[in-house]
């Protein structure tokens, strides 16, 4: 029988170690207020401004090019080309949660 990954648990988890995670994946990046600032490393992106990652909701956009998520999880998934659960599941080990329900 399959397990049904915790979407809910894991994103709560990362939302609140947000910060740790944007300066682990996007070390370029700086923060402004509640929100992290940095290069998109999936485009050709010449200055900080347009990537941003609320840090106290974990919502995401890149005003360029309209792409956005909800959560920590979904920006996992974009940065790093896995699907939902995939993003799930690595993010739930990077922070030694279990991503199961």
């Amino acid at each position: 029988m399959k397990r049904k990954v915790s979407f809910a648990r894991v994103a709560d988890a990362a939302r609140a170690s947000a910060e740790v995670i944007v300066q682990r994946w996007l070390p370029d990046g700086r923060r402004e207020g509640r929100e992290w600032v940095a290069i998109n490393p999936t485009r050709s992106d010449g200055k900080k401004g347009s990537f941003k990652i609320n840090l106290k909701t974990g919502c995401w956009s890149d005003f360029a090019t309209g792409s956005a998520g909800g959560d920590i999880v979904s920006l996992a998934a974009y940065l790093f080309n896995l699907k939902q659960g995939e993003a799930a599941i690595r993010v739930a080990a990077m922070l030694g949660i279990d991503p199961y329900e």
